[in-house]
């Protein structure tokens, strides 16, 4: 009986340490993200396997949203910002919802860009691309109406919108339509899913008032 008790204690405190770690993953994920973005940029001279200009722009958006996700997040700004203009103060973006979006969501689909972009076609590596120009337009877009600055403006300004007209300015005639579609395509998709999940909690909160 006494064991049995002792087994029970142990694995409860067991999984409330677990919890508690997730929950410190899911609120402080992004002091990470600036530390992971400046590496990867001082890795890029090692991608020697690269030939070309066009992949190591690919990769560069990888670094380059990471130090967005720093403006972006950093104090909880960009979750408080879309709870207070979209969700009127209901928590309608978790902290949950910001790891799975940000770290498994855009780290996850720019990596398998660029594998896909390595070795299947040169092409892929445009969802990279179109999911940082698609971003800055967003958060653009959310500057004009609200009149006021939104987290992640600024590298969405300084960043995104550089890199990825310059992409677009430097591919020419190297890469079909249809690689263009695909990468436009994939980071609407993205982005409408975010939207969605947003605008699903938010009917949810507005249910329980």
């Amino acid at each position: 009986m006494m064991v049995n008790c002792c087994d029970e204690l142990f694995n409860n405190k067991l999984c409330y340490k677990s919890e508690h770690i997730m929950n410190q993953i899911y609120s402080n994920w992004v002091y990470g993200s600036l530390c992971a973005g400046l590496l990867l940029l001082i890795l890029i001279p090692l991608h020697s396997e690269w030939h070309t200009s066009l992949a190591s722009l690919f990769y560069l958006t990888l670094p380059f949203y990471m130090i967005h996700q720093y403006e972006e997040w950093k104090d909880d700004r960009f979750r408080i910002f879309i709870n207070s203009h979209f969700g009127d103060g209901a928590n309608i973006l978790t902290d949950k919802a910001g790891f799975m979006i940000n770290v498994l969501g855009v780290w996850g689909i720019i990596s398998i860009a660029m594998y896909l972009c390595v070795y299947i076609n040169l092409g892929f590596g445009l969802i990279a691309t179109y999911l940082v120009l698609v971003n800055a337009i967003f958060h653009i877009a959310a500057w004009i109406v609200f009149r006021l600055y939104n987290p992640g403006l600024y590298s969405a300004l300084g960043l995104f919108l550089p890199i990825s007209v310059y992409t677009l300015y430097l591919l020419n005639d190297q890469i079909s339509a249809r690689y263009h579609f695909i990468g436009f395509l994939s980071a609407m998709i993205i982005h409408l899913i975010i939207i969605f999940y947003v605008l699903r909690f938010r009917k949810r909160s507005n249910m329980l008032i």
